[in-house]
């Protein structure tokens, strides 16, 4: 308590006296603003104050579908850990659609009630914590584009349990929570009957096409204007055609209106003749009359080539692959008869009719359009295309440019049966059990829908399952259909347009409807099936992102087992391949990424499933990483190296290295022509993708690049460019470069590993040069200098998370060998180090927070974070107070050491530790105590908490703290 207040004290201190005290700032005032250029929104706060409150009340007047939605999984994990809340809002300007109080309801672990007042306008959200309190006041009611979009101001109080200030709010709360009326269904009832909608969604519901696109009007058709992502592509393609290409592949995502960009630059282009191919005859229709909106003119002008209909003369001409491939059809076209081309879903065009009909054609211009180019047959559909992407956006961007319906994404839980999660084994009879269609039910009415009633698609893992589960859907009283391959073409339609029209509730499928089919109307998402790839996972999800009248957002509920393939969820929807189990870690804690008003969320249990499955997956097995080579390889047309890795969004080079010791013998792996190589030229790569690849330390990466360019670089010109870099250019950082670059710091075998010899060297006049055998190589080896140069590009765009003014980033991760590089020690000592080791006035300090079961009891010790700032931390065994080591940490502040903090969940995560940044001990807290060791004798320990001069972000922080998973 006493540190709390002194926390506390400080806090204020910096928040309302002066910005530059150096004290502790965790409960210092805060301004919450949504702001996506900094990656931040009110959403997240909120969110972390609720995950670690007591109980809860919320007083706001506006509440949307989607904003409940945002914070439905986390009321869901609060419920288990039997932690309630109140929630005051109102009638006012009849902005609360019936429909949320319906969905309010559905969250049993918060009361609801409605002010009796005129103008109820407030907007407060209060969080107990025991002895103290926080408080988010401001603008923000509880809508998504309140707490994730619009320009907001709300500030974040904290208040001691006494203070003035939470008796304020929480008076006024009580007095007004007193008066309220209870929600409850009799008092829904009476609102819907005489609810009149307020059109609050009038003024800011983009529609995808203005309504000019309706008229047949030539002049009418020419004023209609793309939108900005539209232009963007109009721009690109034609500069594709100015560059002299005649073909252009176009990758957009499902649901942003390839169609539409399509006919713009048809209309740009003003071709004699226009063919549109697709692989669906009812794509048909719709792409017709999409094009005769954009372009105007005469019906006669556009004609559909299908099974029923042979319009061949037609000006706009638009063909099944199915019609106009056969031979007779083809041949009924003279070979230049059309000049401009386009292929929709493209990333088909390996199949046999399509290559007929692309070989038989010669148009002047060719575009192809496909929301999925990566393909896992051995096309390369980058190459029909000759390598020229002419526009590319994919999911988040598509996001942020508010051309898709947002969406909230749930991860929940599926079942237990007798006590297992449904794993990868489990066989049918257990997926359809009363006990899961229960499940699922329960589920699917909790996360619910935006509309008036639910038009979902359910994707089954079998379709024996989908039918079975169907017929058991229908008997809870739900309309459903299972629809699969074996059913005809003409049934899935009538099936789609029963759904459409509201005769369905659920389509029940396994694959088919993974793409090409269009259902805007799509509201609800659900996946009863283990994710096998990142593709087909979007493909799914797109199917609800097509914008329409009757949703606001789409919720995607997706029911995560205990599969090995779960990692697959946040790489899917990060867009993250760089196979780095850290990265996808923090893509699934932190989901930020996903822009607008869309949120992802994890139950608690759900999140662990993935957790698990990180783990337990391995990410560099040769296939994953042969595919993603293979992969990058045609999209950019050649041998593709690390740099091209980052630019294209790939695989992290540092995963690749740390498999194969360099790229070189990764090119050798992928058995790709490469020149030749001296052993020391490989010892050389390797040393350089082990120390300088990470971009930890800008350092010597900043002085390789000079040394390349100039072959000597004198040191007082080094320094002049790391200043430039805002770098440090202490003494002790740049002999700990020099260390590192001559070999010296590290292990007799690791010099071994590195060629022996110094790469960098300075010399009396002062200049840094690299020893003779690099010169010569660098000069005679092309494919050696390339290789350099390659790990120094990539090296410096890794660089770019890491604060070269710091010696250590905060929450970047480091193993015990990097901390003694980076707090410059004299050598690697990290074989010696174990859990801390003071030296050159530092002290890093490692624990692995939750040690493996097996570990012997006298090393498994106590370990603890008590809160975000304080953590209580033992030393080794056998030491006391007495002990020179002990004293040296306790005093760190008079003997001017500075402690260093790292920790990591469990020995899953590999050799790498979170920084939590520079602690202090608390003196008053010291403490002499025993523990057992193997033998059952009590020996001694010293403990004490650590105070961190940084509070430690809150998702990490619970990430680390929860318990670990069961393996």
């Amino acid at each position: 308590m006493e540190n709390f207040i002194q926390n506390l004290e400080a806090s204020l201190h910096k928040g309302f006296i002066d910005q530059k005290y150096k004290e502790s700032s965790r409960f210092s005032p805060k301004l919450l603003v949504n702001d996506t250029k900094q990656n931040e929104n009110v959403l997240n706060p909120l969110l972390e104050e609720l995950e670690t409150s007591k109980s809860f009340i919320f007083s706001v007047a506006f509440i949307t579908e989607s904003g409940l939605a945002t914070l439905k999984s986390h009321f869901l994990d609060l419920k288990k850990r039997g932690i309630h809340g109140r929630i005051l809002t109102s009638t006012f300007l009849n902005f609360n659609q019936p429909k949320v109080f319906k969905e309010l309801m559905k969250i049993t672990n918060v009361e609801v009630r409605l002010a009796d007042m005129q103008g109820f306008h407030a907007k407060g959200y209060i969080f107990n914590h025991g002895d103290y309190y926080s408080l988010i006041v401001g603008s923000s009611n509880l809508t998504a584009q309140a707490l994730k979009v619009n320009y907001e101001w709300n500030v974040k109080l904290t208040s001691h349990e006494d203070g003035e200030v939470i008796h304020h709010f929480k008076n006024q709360f009580e007095d007004v929570w007193e008066a309220a009326q209870p929600l409850n269904d009799e008092w829904v009832y009476q609102y819907e009957k005489t609810y009149q909608p307020l059109d609050f969604n009038a003024a800011d519901r983009v529609v995808e096409m203005p309504a000019e696109y309706n008229t047949n009007s030539i002049k009418d058709a020419l004023e209609i204007k793309p939108n900005k992502m539209q232009q963007d592509a109009l721009q690109q393609i034609q500069a594709v055609r100015e560059a002299g290409h005649q073909k252009g592949l176009v990758i957009s995502a499902t649901g942003t209106g390839k169609t539409y960009l399509s006919a713009f630059d048809v209309r740009r282009f003003a071709p004699k003749k226009t063919l549109f191919i697709v692989h669906r005859e009812q794509i048909l229709n719709k792409a017709k009359m999409d094009f005769q909106r954009v372009l105007g003119g005469r019906d006669i002008d556009y004609g559909i080539l299908s099974g029923s209909s042979k319009q061949t003369d037609a000006k706009y001409l638009f063909a099944t692959i199915q019609t106009i491939s056969k031979e007779e059809n083809l041949n009924h076209f003279d070979p230049e008869e059309f000049d401009y081309i386009l292929i929709d879903e493209v990333h088909k065009a390996g199949a046999t009719s399509y290559q007929r009909v692309i070989d038989y054609f010669n148009p002047v211009f060719l575009m192809g359009m496909t929301a999925t180019p990566e393909r896992t047959d051995d096309f390369n559909i980058y190459e029909l295309f000759d390598y020229h992407i002419a526009y590319e956006i994919r999911l988040q961007e598509a996001l942020e440019e508010n051309m898709l319906t947002p969406f909230h994404y749930f991860g929940v839980t599926d079942l237990e049966y007798n006590g297992e999660v449904i794993d990868d084994a489990t066989i049918l009879s257990n997926l359809v059990t009363e006990d899961r269609v229960n499940h699922i039910i329960e589920k699917v009415d909790y996360y619910g829908f935006s509309g008036e009633r639910v038009k979902g698609l359910i994707f089954c893992s079998k379709k024996e399952e989908a039918k079975r589960l169907s017929v058991a859907l229908n008997n809870k009283g739900y309309r459903t259909v299972a629809l699969t391959g074996d059913n005809a073409q003409e049934e899935r339609i009538q099936q789609v347009n029963r759904l459409e029209n509201g005769a369905l509730d659920y389509i029940l499928t396994v694959d088919i409807f993974n793409e090409g089919i269009d259902i805007p109307s799509i509201n609800q998402v659900v996946m009863l099936r283990q994710t096998q790839s990142s593709i087909v996972f979007i493909q799914q999800l797109g199917r609800g992102l097509r914008k329409h009248d009757s949703k606001d957002f789409v919720t995607v509920i997706d029911f995560i087992g205990n599969y090995k393939n779960n990692y697959l969820i946040p790489v899917a929807l990060s867009g993250d391949k760089s196979q780095n189990k850290d990265n996808i870690r923090r893509r699934t804690l932190e989901t930020s990424y996903i822009k607008g008003v869309s949120t992802i969320n994890f139950e608690e249990i759900a999140k662990k499933q993935i957790f698990k499955s990180i783990n337990n997956s391995n990410l560099t097995a040769m296939k994953i990483l042969k595919e993603a080579f293979v992969e990058l390889k045609n999209r950019i047309g050649k041998t593709p190296y690390m740099y091209d890795f980052v630019t294209n969004n790939s695989i992290d080079p540092v995963v690749i290295t740390g498999k194969h010791k360099n790229y070189h013998q990764f090119l050798i792996k992928m058995k790709e022509e490469v020149s030749s190589i001296t052993d020391y030229e490989n010892r050389v790569l390797t040393m350089l993708s082990s120390e300088v690849l990470n971009g930890k330390r800008k350092h010597e990466l900043i002085l390789l690049e000079l040394l390349l360019q100039r072959g000597a670089v004198d040191h007082d010109e080094y320094l002049d460019h790391l200043s430039e870099a805002k770098c440090r250019i202490d003494d002790a950082t740049i002999q700990s470069v020099g260390r590192v670059l001559d070999l010296s710091f590290f292990t007799q075998p690791d010099q071994v590993k590195y060629g022996e010899e110094a790469i960098v060297t300075k010399q009396e006049d002062n200049t840094y040069v690299f020893n003779g055998k690099i010169k010569e190589k660098l000069n005679s080896n092309e494919h050696f200098n390339h290789m350099i140069k390659d790990i120094l590009l990539t090296a410096r765009k890794k660089s770019e998370k890491y604060q070269c003014s710091q010696q250590l980033t905060l929450y970047e991760k480091y193993s015990r060998k990097d901390a003694c590089k980076l707090l410059n020690w004299d050598s690697d000592e990290s074989s010696t180090m174990y859990g801390y080791k003071p030296k050159h006035q530092t002290c890093p300090i490692f624990v692995t927070y939750h040690k493996n079961s097996e570990v012997e009891s006298s090393v498994n010790y106590g370990d603890e974070l008590l809160s975000p700032d304080v953590f209580k931390w033992y030393t080794r065994s056998n030491r006391t107070l007495k002990s020179a080591e002990v004293k040296k940490i306790i005093h760190a502040e008079e003997n001017n050491i500075d402690l260093h903090f790292f920790t990591k969940k469990d020995d899953d995560e590999g050799s790498g530790f979170y920084y939590l940044g520079q602690v202090l001990p608390d003196k008053n807290t010291v403490q002499q105590d025993t523990m057992e060791d193997k033998e059952g004798k009590e020996i001694p320990v010293v403990h004490m908490n650590m105070v961190m001069e940084q509070p430690v972000n809150n998702k990490l922080y619970h990430y680390i703290v929860d318990g670990k998973h069961d393996n």
